[in-house]
């Protein structure tokens, strides 16, 4: 089988876009159970989205979860975690489980960083528990890595008698095929990191500069290897960062938006930096509208950037939070102001939706938050979508043999080790970010993307399948492309 023969399906594959209402600003939508900040919030596949935990209850963090529907605008609650924490990481597998790791459970002044970790099963609606970290830690990351295990990085520990918070430099790896967890490495003064993946599947890792050992390099950049397991410093950022932000753009660069650490509720800015792994540096570009802290910042399909609220919470007054929100057009190297959000929040969570809409949620002002409202760009794209053989977005896929441009089917199955050609719609034109393919829940290397030559509008991934999938004439495949889920194929593996 031919390009040309799957390329009818083009049109049929395509997921619809939700009908735009007011293009660039916020509109209300359903509030959650639960009022509740430093929570997590994860895209599912199946589309919704799933809160859990956070601060606010009574005893400080909350074990309750619940799931937003964008087709409803409706909150319901799930079953709760295991544990109760806030300050934890949620992160989507690439079997649809979302890996939910430490925090605090309690408050400040009498709970200790965690070392437990759970799983969320979307099939059954339940969290089940994992492996145990090497470390207890809360306000770390975790970030998925092109191999499919999960590396765990720095965070806010105990020190040598018990007391908390004190900085964590160790990381450590989590594996879905064995749900343990593995030291591996340390960073220099990254500790709380905020972290981004760059294009050849490094991990960039910048200080928030929350506790800092050595002053004078809490400024300090650093890159995670994966295929050494080491993470190594690559650069200071010309201005002192106060919890920042770090996002990868469709050129690979990467914005850094801050807070200046010693500039205070007086002479504090908003400032950006963008770092271009190709020569190592950073590169200025305009500062902020204003300065925020605690703030949210979401990559947007056309490549911009949405930021949302925030404070200025280290200052000796504190200012804030925010009900404003800003665009960075990396067209124009600026920050932009657009609407403004319908309630001040900071601490809040902002996830791109599968329609290209972003659900801000919860946070604080004065007190903890359970409104939440979607912003709706200027730009609404929906999601990345895999072409399918009917020519519905389901069942087998139009997958191709890379040797013989075959369709992988039950006659013709893939094998482990082989590279295939997926066609697919939805990657952003020139962009250099990679999607990640899932094949049978198991991460799939991904050989090269992009426009399929010779036809308009239609994309290819080549793959090599994973080893350790189960056979089977259905084996699910799916992709993932900037934080978003595509429709789920299906291809047969011997």
């Amino acid at each position: 089988m031919r390009i040309r023969l799957v390329l009818p399906l083009l049109a049929l594959g395509t997921i619809p876009a939700a009908t735009a209402q007011s293009p660039g600003t916020f509109t209300q939508t359903g509030d959650m159970k639960t009022p509740r900040w430093v929570h997590t919030a994860t895209l599912l596949t199946d589309g919704k989205v799933l809160i859990s935990g956070g601060g606010g209850g009574p005893a400080g963090s909350l074990e309750s979860a619940e799931l937003y529907d964008p087709q409803t605008g409706v909150f319901t609650l799930n079953a709760a975690m295991n544990t109760p924490r806030y300050g934890h990481t949620a992160t989507l597998l690439p079997d649809g489980k979302v890996l939910i790791t430490g925090g605090f459970a309690g408050n400040d002044l009498t709970s200790l960083p965690l070392s437990s970790a759970e799983l969320y099963d979307p099939a059954h609606g339940i969290f089940l528990r994992t492996g145990y970290m090497a470390t207890g830690r809360a306000f770390h990351t975790a970030t998925l890595l092109g191999n499919g295990k999960v590396l765990i990085a720095g965070g806010e520990t105990t020190d040598a008698f018990g007391y908390a918070p004190w900085p964590q430099f160790s990381l450590e790896l989590y594996d879905p095929s064995t749900g343990g967890f593995t030291p591996t490495g340390t960073t220099t003064d990254c500790s709380s990191p905020v972290t981004a993946t760059l294009a050849n599947g490094k991990v960039f890792l910048v200080a928030n500069n929350y506790y800092s050992l050595t002053p004078g390099r809490i400024d300090m950049v650093e890159l995670y290897d994966p295929s050494t397991g080491e993470c190594s410093p690559i650069a200071k950022l010309p201005a002192n960062a106060r919890l920042p932000t770090a996002t990868v753009l469709m050129d690979g660069n990467v914005l850094v938006t801050a807070d200046n650490l010693d500039g205070g509720p007086t002479s504090g800015f908003g400032f950006g930096e963008l770092y271009d792994p190709v020569s190592g540096t950073f590169i200025t570009t305009k500062n902020m509208t204003m300065a925020r802290e605690e703030k949210s910042a979401t990559l947007l399909p056309d490549g911009t950037v949405l930021i949302t609220g925030g404070c200025l919470c280290g200052g000796p007054v504190e200012i804030g939070p925010f009900g404003s929100a800003e665009i960075y057009d990396p067209g124009k190297a600026a920050f932009s102001s657009t609407a403004n959000m319908h309630t001040a929040r900071h601490a809040h969570t902002a996830t791109l939706l599968g329609d290209g809409r972003v659900l801000i949620a919860g946070g604080a002002m004065s007190w903890v938050l359970s409104s939440a409202e979607l912003y709706t760009p200027a730009v609404l794209m929906p999601a990345a979508t895999l072409l399918s053989l009917p020519g519905d977005g389901k069942g087998q896929g139009a997958i191709q043999h890379a040797g013989t441009y075959e369709v992988v089917s039950p006659e013709n199955p893939a094998v482990a080790g082989e590279a295939l050609i997926i066609y697919c719609t939805g990657l952003a034109d020139g962009s250099v970010i990679p999607p990640q393919v899932a094949i049978g829940g198991r991460m799939a290397e991904v050989l090269w993307f992009g426009n399929t030559p010779g036809f308009a509008g239609l994309n290819q991934i080549n793959v090599r399948v994973p080893s350790g999938v189960t056979p089977a004439t259905a084996v699910s495949v799916r992709l993932n492309y900037i934080g978003r889920p595509s429709n789920e194929v299906t291809i047969a593996v011997q």
